[in-house]
This record gives structure tokens, sequence and C-alpha cells, in this order.
């Protein structure tokens, strides 16, 4: 669906490959740490937030300090440490945090979100 972009063609790597984890874990091609294309590295971290901070026709957005935090834990496993660290960078200036969070949101980890779906 990409393919198209000529802008910015690192576009295409980074969608092809942001679910590539630093340990090896991650798919299509199980890439592992400098392996996985620094553009990719950024959209993981980008869609690992969006995906816990927006709210969802079936659930609400996770809290702001949770989703957070949960990028935290995954830092050097899931996400690309220095990249992670440059999120919580961002973080901490208040940039990513949205203008209408009252502070509420979801405290419920992961996989309790996961569960609720599944039901």
């Amino acid at each position: 669906m990409l393919n198209g972009i000529s802008l910015m063609p690192e576009i295409v790597i980074g969608a092809q490959f942001h679910h590539e984890r630093p340990d090896g874990n991650g798919y299509p091609q199980g890439l592992k740490g400098n392996e996985i294309p620094r553009v990719a590295q950024i959209i993981a971290i980008a869609d690992t937030f969006d995906a816990m901070y927006s709210n969802r026709p079936y659930r609400q957005r996770m809290n702001f300090d949770k989703a957070v935090e949960i990028i935290k834990d995954a830092s050097g496993t899931q996400l690309t440490k220095d990249v992670v660290d440059a999120f919580l960078r961002l973080a901490k200036k208040g940039v990513l945090r949205a203008p209408d969070d009252t502070g509420g949101g979801s405290l419920d980890d992961i996989s309790n979100i996961h569960k609720k779906q599944e039901e």
C-alpha cells in the first residue's frame, strides 16, 4: 500500500519492519538490534504509544503515565533503548500528552486489555 510513496521512501521500510524487536523476537524477519532499520525503531515506539494512548471503539485510552511506564519497561527488549530514552525526554517535557487529558484513562495492563477483547 505504501510502495507508491516517493517523498519519503524510508516510511515504507519503517512500516515493513516496525514489529521487529531488539531482542530478535519480532516479525516478519526476526531482525535483532541494529539490524532493524532506524526508521522502524522509531515507528515502533510511535505505534506502541498510539495503540495504548488512543481511544478505541472497544476501550478508553490508557492513562498517560501508565502508557509511558509500559514503554519504559519494554526498553531494550521490545523497543530500542536509545529511542525509548528520546521518547521519555519528550514525555517528560509534556509534548506527548493530549490536550484533553485530564488524568483519567485505563490503568489496566496490556494483558488485561487483550483479555477483555477476547470476552
